[in-house]
């Protein structure tokens, strides 16, 4: 019996019954970036303990995933080719078209997101095509964006997300993945993406750094989160299957409210530079390794039934082995 004044004894036990929210593998996707190469498995310096993998590669990554239960994954790809349109994006023997066939040889039970985006195969680095004075051509890139996701649903993708930003993405992806045979491929709208300081060590990595000017002007003000909650019932209107908030930790209440606002799952990205401020906090002794449990511990509390994470493995392991 419980009295008014007194707390109950808390046991492991009892603190393990008592506890509202709990964190597993399955919560977790893992980002990857494939690259074009042979024999490539090479840290990013920005991003310690993630690795940039050639598609010979990516076995012994697999083996890694399946020993600790994360079985859902995010590709990115980094071609070896790029232009004005981003035309390697779609190309079937693309970098993350030939990943995809081979994580689903080595896992058929893996589950395959790809990125849908341009910023990673233009030349000038921004998430679509580009007219004369350097502003986004927001229909025609919506062409090549429906060309991507297509080549990914052909190549074994399982959901497509797409990170561009551009107007109507979501309805426009929809409409292409049906017409083309592919209407059971999920689309998780990238709703909420903030024109973020913390996507840095990102950019390194995938080599999307905007060669001029910025990405404002298609992602959101850092400072609007009413904005924020009108752009996620856009892309619930337009067909979403999953709603995502990007970044997660310095948005946890845009995640709180659209989560309760919308009966639908939501997604965060614990983006690159908070998992790197976090890493370097606790390497060099400032924080201890449990601020990692509790800053995804966050996210899901907040409403976040899938959360993207470069801590995905080393978390999953922990918690495999109850060493959190």
């Amino acid at each position: 019996m419980f009295y008014r004044g007194r707390r109950l004894r808390k046991t492991p036990v009892i603190r393990s019954m008592m506890q509202e929210t709990a964190l597993s593998a399955s919560d977790f996707i893992y980002p990857v970036f494939v690259v074009e190469g042979e024999r490539i498995r090479r840290e990013i310096p920005s991003l310690k303990g993630v690795y940039h993998y050639s598609v010979d590669m990516l076995d012994g990554l697999v083996e890694e995933m399946r020993a600790c239960g994360v079985l859902s994954c995010l590709l990115f790809g980094i071609p070896g080719h790029k232009d004005a349109c981003g035309s390697s994006a779609s190309r079937e023997d693309g970098v993350v078209q030939r990943a995809m066939r081979r994580l689903r040889a080595l896992c058929p039970e893996l589950y395959i997101v790809g990125d849908v985006c341009l910023c990673e195969y233009t030349d000038h680095g921004h998430c679509g095509i580009l007219d004369e004075t350097g502003y986004v051509k927001n229909d025609e890139t919506l062409l090549r964006l429906n060309e991507v996701a297509v080549s990914y649903a052909r190549a074994g993708a399982d959901m497509v997300a797409p990170s561009d930003m551009m107007d109507g993405h979501v309805a426009s992806l929809r409409a292409a993945l049906d017409e083309a045979g592919f209407p059971n491929v999920a689309i998780m709208g990238y709703s909420a993406k903030f024109a973020s300081s913390f996507y840095g060590p990102f950019r390194e990595a995938a080599g999307s750094a905007p060669a001029f000017g910025d990405r404002k002007s298609y992602q959101m003000d850092p400072a609007n989160g009413q904005e924020a909650l009108r752009e996620i019932a856009a892309d619930v209107e337009e067909g979403a299957d999953v709603v995502m908030v990007k970044p997660a930790m310095a948005y946890l209440d845009v995640l709180k409210e659209a989560s309760q606002t919308f009966r639908m799952p939501f997604a965060a990205y614990q983006v690159s530079g908070e998992y790197a401020m976090l890493r370097l906090a606790v390497e060099q002794g400032v924080l201890n390794e449990s601020a990692v449990y509790e800053s995804l511990l966050a996210i899901k509390r907040a409403g976040a039934k899938l959360i993207i994470t470069y801590f995905a493995l080393d978390m999953a392991k922990k918690l495999k082995e109850g060493t959190v």
